[in-house]
């Protein structure tokens, strides 16, 4: 073991969401601190909708993340119309699903293309491929206008889509736009397949025993199942944040959290490990090699993960615009005023926690978990892990620095983190 001491800093890590900062403490060649520091400023989120209207919050909510404000939408939706008890229609659920995969579709295509493959190939930006890949460009654009025209198609907008309300939709869906929308995901399929391929040849790895958490559903539609983990855990949809603990990082705007007493991973990847039979039946038969891979705990595997469910994405909206017969319904109405309810679906980052308590029709309390706050802690123990090899490697110790500094910034991007969504303010108990 070499006896080096380093600080390492990188400010502002680059290609993720949001803001985020990375410093690491090398003593005598030993790993003593790794710190990912959240830097988006406070939000008070969670505080600014006490008091409002029940049926507003949802689209308020959205607000959190521009990327993600589907996920956010419809999981608030899932917990108002549990504390109040709505009972959507078999179509609005249908419709849900679209817009879950609208969101898959775009937003990995926006990590995969744009955030992951610069590393694949050594450069800054996509777009210097212009010139000697620039068919990747046209495939990157076409696939996200494709989640794009489908969250327009079903949801009215693909960014804080207004037709997606508590108890359904305010919109039915335009029948002569179908046809083309299924043409157009056909069209595209082959993109996906050419992306997973990229990763599956990717031979970067980085193997540390965790726990992977993800919301298990009968059809891979990222709404409505039961908690599972790897260590045979089941937890229903309601009980999950008994399950999950709170930690405070002091250098940091976001708050971590254990589940079950311990750092676990949520993501594309947990959700390959724990749920890949139950992927779409043709996306199983096409993505069957990249599919062997799995379950798998190499951090790197869960840009394969994304790849693989652009393709469901596709292969169960094609299937469900094909069979479904839109009809203009009511919205289904609250059958109280007040209650507790609670929604949990599975976000583009990873399971996605909200808990609502509604008194007289306004929100009286609530509670977030995002997956990146989820995956914190886990990150952190995969860069001490990361860190802790280089030291202990053969490679010349002027060179650690640059080393880990390259390494560390794949590995929290292969998470996808959001920390926008992550960044929170922690309450302070005066005395």
């Amino acid at each position: 073991m070499h006896k080096c001491d380093l600080n390492i800093s990188i400010n502002k890590l680059s290609k993720i969401e949001g803001h985020a900062d990375l410093d690491i403490k090398i003593r005598n060649g030993s790993v003593k601190d790794v710190n990912l520091r959240v830097d988006e400023n406070r939000r008070f989120y969670m505080k600014a909708i006490e008091g409002r209207p029940a049926l507003a919050a949802p689209q308020m909510l959205s607000r959190i993340c521009g990327t993600c404000s589907v996920a956010h939408l419809t999981c608030a939706i899932e917990a108002v119309e549990k504390a109040l008890g709505v009972q959507p229609s078999k179509q609005t659920i249908i419709m849900r699903k679209l817009m879950m995969y609208s969101l898959m579709i775009r937003d990995h295509a926006l990590h995969l293309y744009f955030f992951a493959l610069p590393d694949i190939f050594g450069i800054d930006s996509i777009l210097d491929l212009a010139d000697e890949k620039k068919e990747l460009i046209h495939e990157a654009l076409h696939i996200k206008e494709a989640g794009n025209n489908l969250s327009n198609l079903i949801g009215g907008r693909a960014v804080h889509a207004p037709f997606e309300v508590v108890g359904g939709f305010t919109n039915i869906v335009d029948g002569k736009k179908i046809k083309p929308m299924i043409k157009e995901l056909k069209s595209i399929r082959r993109y996906a397949r050419n992306l997973a391929e990229i990763f599956y040849r990717c031979e970067w790895e980085l193997k540390r025993e965790t726990n992977f958490v993800a919301l298990v559903t009968n059809d891979f539609s990222f709404l409505e199942g039961e908690i599972r983990d790897s260590n045979g855990t089941r937890v229903t949809e309601k009980d999950y944040g008994k399950r999950l603990e709170k930690v405070v990082m002091p250098y940091s705007q976001a708050k971590g959290f254990e589940f079950e007493g311990s750092e676990y991973m949520v993501g594309a990847l947990p959700r390959l490990n724990l749920n890949k039979d139950k992927l779409h039946e043709k996306t199983r038969k096409s993505m069957k090699k990249y599919l062997n891979l799995f379950p798998s705990d190499n951090i790197y595997l869960n840009n394969l993960a994304q790849a693989i469910e652009i393709t469901h994405s596709i292969d169960h909206s094609i299937e469900l615009l094909e069979n479904t017969d839109f009809k203009k319904e009511e919205i289904a109405k609250p059958q109280k005023q007040s209650g507790k309810g609670v929604g949990v679906i599975e976000a583009p980052r990873g399971t996605l926690y909200y808990s609502m308590e509604i008194k007289d029709g306004k929100i009286k309390r609530a509670s977030i978990a995002t997956p990146t706050a989820q995956n914190l802690l886990n990150m952190r123990e995969d860069l001490r892990e990361l860190v802790s090899g280089v030291c202990a490697s053969a490679n010349p110790e002027n060179q650690w620095e640059k080393i880990i500094k390259k390494q560390a910034e794949k590995i929290i991007r292969a998470y996808d983190p959001c920390m926008s969504c992550a960044s929170h303010f922690l309450k302070i108990n005066w005395k």
